[in-house]
C-alpha cells in the first residue's frame, strides 16, 4: 500500500477502536465537564483574564489525558503486526491526524461547555475560535511525539513531562497572548505574529516526529 492508504487505515482502525470501547473519550469529556462545573462552583463569576487562563490549564490537561495513550494502548505484540505490514511514517502521521481530529473534538465540547456555564467575553469569536483549533493542533502534535519516544522507555510518564515541558510551556505563552487579544477584540493584524509562531511549532514538530519516529521505532 502506498503512504496515504496506510495513514487512512490506521486512523480507521483508531477511530473503530475507539467507537467500539469510548471509554477513553467518555472519560475525557467527562473531565472536562466536571472540571468545568468545579471551577464555576469555586468561582461563580471570573474576569477576562482569569477566564482565559481556567480554559487553557483545562485543555492542556485534557489533551494530557487524551493523548498520552496513543502508544500505550498498543501491545508489543500489535507493534510488532505493524511494524510488518506499515512504514513508520505512515504509523506517527496517522496518530498525529487521529489525534488532531480529537483534540479538535474535545475543544469544541469543553468551548461550548465553558462559554454555556461561563459568561462568555470573547470579543472576537473567529479569532478566538483559531486560536482554540490552533491550540489543539499544537497540543496534538506535541504530545504525539513525546508519547511516542516515552513508549519506547517503558511508557514512562516522568520522561514524557521532562520532555514535553520545554515546548508546553512557550507554546502556552503564545496560544495566552493570541487569545487574550482575541478577548479584547484587538486588530487582527496583531495576531499575525502569534499564528505564525504556532503555525511553525506544529511544522516543526511534525518534521522532528517524521525524522525521529523511525529510529524509534526499529528499537
Amino acid at each position: 500500500m502506498s503512504l496515504l492508504q496506510q495513514i487512512k487505515s490506521l486512523i480507521v482502525k483508531d477511530l473503530t477502536l475507539e467507537w467500539r470501547s469510548k471509554y477513553a473519550i467518555n472519560g475525557v469529556l467527562l473531565y472536562v465537564v466536571s472540571t468545568v462545573f468545579v471551577c464555576y462552583q469555586a468561582f461563580k463569576s471570573v474576569d477576562t483574564v482569569i477566564w482565559n487562563a481556567l480554559f487553557w490549564i483545562i485543555l492542556l490537561f485534557a489533551s494530557i489525558n487524551a493523548i498520552s495513550r496513543s502508544f500505550v494502548q498498543e501491545s508489543p505484540a500489535r507493534q510488532l503486526y505493524y511494524y510488518s505490514i506499515a512504514s513508520p511514517k505512515s504509523i506517527i502521521l496517522s496518530k498525529i491526524i487521529y489525534n488532531i481530529l480529537l483534540m479538535v473534538f474535545l475543544s469544541a465540547i469543553a468551548y461550548l461547555v465553558y462559554s454555556l456555564i461561563f459568561k462568555n467575553p470573547v470579543g472576537d469569536p473567529l479569532l478566538y475560535l483559531l486560536a482554540v483549533l490552533l491550540g489543539s493542533i499544537s497540543f496534538a502534535t506535541v504530545f504525539t511525539m513525546v508519547s511516542g519516544i516515552s513508549s519506547k522507555t517503558g511508557n514512562n510518564s516522568t520522561i514524557m513531562a521532562i520532555l514535553s515541558f520545554p515546548v508546553i510551556i512557550p507554546l502556552l505563552i503564545v496560544l495566552i497572548k493570541l487569545s487574550h487579544q482575541a478577548l479584547e477584540g484587538a486588530d487582527r493584524a496583531s495576531s499575525y505574529g502569534e499564528i505564525g509562531v504556532l503555525l511553525a511549532i506544529n511544522m516543526i514538530t511534525i518534521t522532528i516526529s517524521l525524522l525521529l519516529f523511525p529510529y524509534l521505532w526499529r528499537d
